[in-house]
């Protein structure tokens, strides 16, 4: 059974930014995923958890990889046509270490940031 998101009204969801940047680190693994905010869906997502990615990172857990996963995020959501995301923070995250990393490599790579 699927539950739908929840439906919002358009005078709402005219005013939110329509994909938001989403990172998650753990003691193991980063990944980061940006969601469109109107659907509540996510439209791409990248994790040091893949099988892809597990071969060409030293550790899956530093500083470096969430660099990676930043670039390699930036390129997927690239081929998807999203020049911008805004990023959403939780509330003991700050710009520092790994959240810098994803988000440096998300811009060097030419994702735009709201």
């Amino acid at each position: 059974m699927v539950i739908p998101p929840p439906v919002r009204p358009p005078r709402i969801t005219q005013f939110l930014k329509p994909y938001v940047l989403k990172m998650n680190f753990t003691n193991k693994y980063v990944s980061a995923q940006v969601i469109h905010s109107p659907t509540a869906t996510v439209a791409s997502s990248a994790s040091s958890q893949e099988k892809a990615l597990r071969s060409c990172l030293e550790t899956s857990r530093d500083v470096a990889a969430a660099a990676k996963i930043g670039k390699i995020l930036a390129e997927r959501l690239l081929l998807k046509n999203i020049p911008a995301v805004s990023v959403h923070l939780k509330r003991e995250q700050k710009y520092h270490g790994k959240v810098k990393a994803v988000i440096d490599s998300l811009r060097e790579a030419g994702v735009k940031l709201l």
